[in-house]
């Protein structure tokens, strides 16, 4: 997917007319950006938009995040455990500790 980013009035406003005219062709909205279609046309209207307006657009190149391949088994298992943890109000770093769960600032050096 391409995702469209935009940094002016402008900008956001040619990107929402573009994903207006052009819905079969965006995956989601979020307002000041857009996910388009991987396909010539959504790098057509990409590409057209920062022709006309410049840096203030900016076009990324994205891939769907499969937690199975990027994340490691412990992380996965910590996130399900926190989120069905007794109190919500429980700090991360509190609920690690003295768990076999890998604590924030690990979680911090760790590359995808």
């Amino acid at each position: 997917m391409l995702l469209v980013v935009t940094y002016s009035t402008a900008a956001r406003t040619a990107l929402r007319n573009a994903c207006r005219g052009h819905e079969d062709d965006v995956v989601r909205r979020f307002g000041r950006a857009a996910l388009l279609e991987e396909t010539g046309y959504g790098a057509f209207l990409a590409l057209r938009l920062r022709a006309t307006h410049g840096g203030d657009v900016q076009i990324e190149r994205t891939a769907p995040f499969n937690p199975f391949d990027a994340v490691d088994a412990d992380v996965r298992e910590a996130a399900e455990a926190y989120a069905d943890r007794d109190a919500a109000a429980t700090p991360y770093a509190k609920f690690a500790a003295g768990t076999d769960h890998p604590n924030p600032d690990a979680l911090r050096s760790r590359e995808l």
